[in-house]
C-alpha cells in the first residue's frame, strides 16, 4: 500500500511540476500575498477532482470524445493569449513593485483567472483524467485508493508550497527589474503555451 501510495505522489509531482500557466499565476499571487489560501486549495481541489474522476474510469470518456478536447483547447488558446499580452504589458509598464500590493486583484477575479488556468488548459485532463486514471488500473482495491491518495496529496503540497514559498523570494522582488522578468518570463510562458494549443487544434 505505501508503495503504490508513494508511487501516486512521484506521478502526480512530476506532472504538476513543470512550469505552467497554472504554476505562473500561483506564483505572481504568491509573491503579492493576495488571496493565496483560496487559490492555492481551488487548485488542488481541482486535481483531485479530475484525479478522482479519471480513476473512476471516466478517462476513457475524454479518450472516446477528441472534439470535446478541441473546445477545450480553443478556449484555452484564447485565453492564454490575452493574458500573455496582460503579462507583457505589465512587464512594459509595470504597476506592483512590492510584494505586499495596496491594490488586491478582487477576489472573484482572481477565482475566475484560476478556474480559467485550470479547466481551459486540455493538457490537465490529459494528465490528471486519462494519464493516472490510467495507470491507476493497474492497481486493485486499498492499493488503487492508496495510488490516488498519493497523487491528490502531490497537487496539494505542490500547490501550497509553491503559494506560500514565493513570499522567500520577497527581497528580489523589492527591485522593479525583478517583476520585469516575472512578467515578461509569465508572457512568454502563455504565449507559447497559447501557441502550442493552436497548433494541437489546428492539426
Amino acid at each position: 500500500m505505501y508503495y503504490s501510495a508513494l508511487s501516486g505522489f512521484a506521478l502526480g509531482g512530476s506532472l504538476i511540476i513543470a512550469i505552467g500557466a497554472q504554476n505562473a499565476f500561483i506564483l505572481r499571487m504568491g509573491l503579492l500575498r493576495q488571496h493565496v489560501f483560496i487559490l492555492c486549495l481551488i487548485c488542488a481541489l481541482a486535481d483531485a477532482l479530475l484525479i478522482v474522476i479519471g480513476v473512476a474510469g471516466l478517462g476513457v470518456f475524454v479518450g472516446k470524445y477528441p472534439q470535446l478536447l478541441k473546445i477545450i483547447t480553443l478556449g484555452g488558446f484564447l485565453f492564454l493569449i490575452t493574458y500573455a499580452a496582460l503579462a507583457a504589458k505589465r512587464a512594459v509598464f509595470p504597476h506592483a513593485l512590492k510584494a505586499s500590493s495596496d491594490k488586491d486583484m478582487p477576489l472573484m477575479q482572481a477565482i475566475s483567472i484560476c478556474l480559467a488556468f485550470t479547466f481551459l488548459n486540455p493538457h490537465v485532463y490529459l494528465d490528471t483524467v486519462v494519464l493516472v486514471g490510467g495507470l491507476a488500473a493497474r492497481w486493485h482495491g486499498i492499493e488503487r485508493i492508496a495510488f490516488t491518495l498519493g497523487a491528490v496529496a502531490a497537487s496539494f503540497v505542490w500547490f501550497f508550497a509553491l503559494g506560500y514559498g514565493a513570499r522567500l523570494l520577497q527581497p528580489v522582488f523589492e527591485r522593479k527589474i525583478a517583476w520585469r522578468v516575472l512578467d515578461g518570463l509569465i508572457a512568454v510562458i502563455m504565449a507559447w503555451l497559447a501557441i502550442s494549443l493552436l497548433l494541437n487544434f489546428l492539426s
